[in-house]
């Protein structure tokens, strides 16, 4: 029987660490191809489009004002929409969210070009990677920071406070790695799209949809099982009460109670 304590997503470290890595990697390349392709927009980096948006207002640049802000919204109903999904599909999650990935950063080579001031063609990318930080959880339940690097260096910092203070948590020591898959597919992304342009977007496409098709073979082939799921994984950074969504319909031995303590079904 599962862990029930266990509520990370997947369950297993053997699945949920290297895809952490390789959509990261993913997200860096996306963005770094996004940055370089639509005048040094960011596809996934909310802060910076943050502080874009904040100078574009003082400075009363109406047009970059309702550039950024329109690509802020897309990222957070991304990340909205992702979680929704994760929770409807359970334990087809990964299949679901890395397939939709694979068609939005297809879709934006596709998409008419829009304005300075409303990018059409860049809102199906920053879609994909807004609902990418829904994709896996942490042993604590909460999203994993895969498109974006400012969380994970604050927790790498703290976590190596925490290991002279007292114990860290166990999920610090990915930071880390998470940050040079990030770095290192921006690279790439730079690389690509110095040489192909916007096509560049059909390579973390092409790897998403990869991805996709692995995380279907091991759904169907191990239903489940903690590689591709978790018996007590509520949703995204939902409290320790919600119920848990990752597991088979037919296959939740335990519900959670309000006050959180596990309790078997009548």
């Amino acid at each position: 029987m599962a862990d029930q304590n266990n509520k990370s997503f997947p369950a297993s470290g053997k699945t949920r660490i290297p895809l952490a890595l390789a959509l990261s990697g993913l997200a860096g390349c996306a963005d770094s191809i996004g940055f370089l392709e639509y005048s040094q927009l960011f596809m996934s980096f909310m802060s910076g489009n943050t502080t874009r948006f904040g100078v574009s207002v003082s400075l009363g640049d109406w047009e970059s004002t309702a550039r950024v802000a329109s690509v802020i919204l897309i990222f957070c109903f991304g990340a909205f929409a992702g979680t929704l999904i994760a929770a409807w599909v359970g334990q087809w999650r990964l299949a679901v969210l890395l397939s939709l990935q694979a068609l939005l950063l297809t879709a934006g080579l596709v998409m008419p070009y829009g304005t300075f001031a409303w990018p059409l063609h860049a809102y199906p990318i920053v879609l994909a990677l807004g609902l990418q930080n829904a994709t896996l959880q942490d042993e604590a339940g909460r999203s994993l920071a895969l498109t974006y690097v400012t969380g994970a260096v604050v927790r790498f910092g703290t976590g190596l406070a925490n290991l002279l203070l007292h114990k860290p948590a166990p999920s610090f020591w990915i930071q880390a790695p998470l940050w040079g898959a990030l770095s290192a597919g921006a690279v790439v992304g730079g690389v690509l799209q110095n040489r192909y342009g916007e096509d560049a977007f059909l390579v973390p496409a092409a790897l998403a949809g990869v991805l996709a098709v692995i995380a279907l073979v091991m759904t169907l082939a191990k239903p489940g099982s903690a590689y591709v799921t978790s018996a007590s994984a509520p949703a995204p950074d939902a409290p320790a009460s919600a119920p848990p969504v990752g597991a088979p319909a037919l296959d939740k031995p335990y519900d959670v109670e309000v006050h959180g303590s596990p309790g078997r079904r009548p």
